[in-house]
């Protein structure tokens, strides 16, 4: 008998979308999105004035924007919509580009010290944001520094997120982001 296998982006999408579903209901929904702002500002201690949390919000604004749009105006999105609109989202850069706004938006948020680039202890706190509480985990700060300075550059950080929405090699840095996709 043939084993189904999942294509490497769909697998990836669902461990996005379980981290997005912030109360675990099956749906993502816009208040899902707000609980993420929530704890990006929470977690790296951001007043919601500050023009980086201002940032984020409307960059995910922008997003749910686009997903709905490519959900047909569905107000909530199952996984497999989730899925649909992320893909189509991801390549549509007629009106908003997921890819680069949001990902730029987050590492401002990440670079607590302004320095342009995320230590191992602002990527640490990124872990908390998402929950993700695998041991592993912090051992993805390594493949996404891929110069091996000690630090994620803006270029590292953005090509990751490239690779997470674009590429098949579930070995590549931007893969790992969730932690190893499940097979």
């Amino acid at each position: 008998m043939a084993t189904a296998t999942t294509d490497p982006i769909t697998m990836k999408l669902d461990q996005l979308f379980a981290a997005t579903d912030t109360d675990s209901d099956g749906y993502v929904e816009w208040s899902d999105y707000e609980h993420l702002v929530d704890r990006y500002l929470s977690t790296y201690k951001i007043d919601k004035r500050d023009r980086r949390a201002h940032a984020l919000l409307s960059s995910y604004q922008m997003q749910w924007a686009e997903l709905l749009r490519h959900a047909n105006g569905a107000d909530r999105l199952s996984k497999e919509q989730f899925q649909a609109a992320s893909r189509a989202a991801s390549v549509d850069t007629s009106r908003f580009n997921m890819v680069e706004g949001v990902p730029h938006a987050i590492f401002d948020i990440m670079d607590t010290d302004g320095d342009n680039s995320i230590s191992k202890a602002e990527f640490e706190q990124y872990l908390k944001v998402w929950d993700i509480t695998d041991p592993g985990a912090l051992d993805t700060f390594v493949y996404l520094d891929l110069d091996g300075d000690g630090e994620i550059s803006r270029q590292e950080f953005i090509r990751a997120v490239r690779e997470f929405f674009y590429s098949t090699d579930l070995e590549a840095p931007g893969s790992l982001f969730f932690g190893r996709p499940s097979r």
